[in-house]
């Protein structure tokens, strides 16, 4: 089992005890495509409305390679070098999502797929930490794309109903019973069950939404189809190198590119790796209330 977390406190809990001890961890920065762990400390946002993350939010490599169990670097970490550097770091590796991701060999739809490499080598892509989207609470990326839940218009237009239910949550009802609710379920269902209708507003149904990405969406009467929802990290900086002029590659070739080159030798500071691995400009960030 592999643990996946952002800051090494969380490891240090895991290894006490022998039953939670996994046999690696992943450090995953904010900028992992799905979902990220929230910034430390009072949430403020960005002009853009994105979290707004600070050093407290930097892991520090040396305390998780202490532990003395192999761990994998993730969020923006699809490059050579950047796998050379972790290396030199005492990480075993890399763990790659959205390279992978947007390679043919995904489950990802054809047309969805070849939109997103276009719109990225033109520099029209965008991809959202947005804090309001997933009904967990947790930051979930997401890519905007017309004709996707991204699309306030799609949104609006969807009726929402939770029938998969894999984000609902326990909870305690008024009258003492156990319910699940999901706060992108319909909002009159979700107060019935003695959750606040503000908690709702602009949740996705992450269920169906990452379904239909992989061609799954279900059918609904009147013949409508489930919307997608897709989810990338948000340095896609390697589609330079795999696809420059926005034509496919295979998964094959990210692996070549990633395993021919690069030693070591001149790997950076931890510290500059990290800066890397979350952003050139996330040091500039203006620090949040603590």
């Amino acid at each position: 089992m592999l643990a996946i977390f952002s800051l090494p406190v969380l490891a240090s809990y895991l290894v006490r005890d022998p039953a939670t001890r996994p046999d690696g961890f992943v450090i995953e920065t904010h900028r992992a495509g799905g979902h990220s762990a929230p910034p430390r400390g009072k949430l403020a946002l960005d002009d853009g409305g994105e979290p707004v993350y600070g050093p407290r939010d930097h892991p520090d490599l040396a305390k998780v390679a202490a532990l003395g169990i192999p761990f994998w670097l993730a969020g923006g970490a699809a490059h050579p070098g950047r796998l050379a550097e972790a290396r030199a770091m005492g990480a075993v590796g890399v763990q790659l999502g959205s390279a992978f991701a947007l390679c043919q060999e995904s489950g990802l739809r054809d047309e969805l797929r070849t939109e997103l490499r276009q719109r990225a080598r033109t520099g029209t892509l965008r991809v959202r930490n947005d804090p309001r989207a997933s009904p967990t609470a947790f930051p979930f990326k997401v890519a905007e794309l017309p004709g996707t839940l991204s699309d306030d218009t799609v949104r609006a237009a969807r009726r929402p109903v939770c029938d998969l239910g894999y984000l609902r949550t326990p909870a305690r009802a008024a009258n003492g019973g156990l319910v699940h609710r999901c706060a992108a379920e319909p909002v009159a269902a979700y107060m019935r069950k003695g959750g606040a209708a503000v908690d709702t507003a602009g949740r996705m149904c992450l269920c169906n939404g990452l379904l239909a990405t992989v061609g799954l969406g279900q059918r609904r009467p009147g013949g409508t189809v489930e919307p997608p929802v897709v989810t990338l990290g948000q340095d896609l900086g390697f589609l330079a190198d795999l696809s420059p002029d926005g034509r496919p590659y295979s998964a094959a070739q990210v692996i070549d590119w990633m395993t021919r080159r690069g030693g070591v030798a001149s790997a950076p500071p931890a510290a500059q790796v990290i800066d890397r691995l979350i952003g050139a400009n996330a040091s500039a960030q203006t620090p949040r209330p603590r």
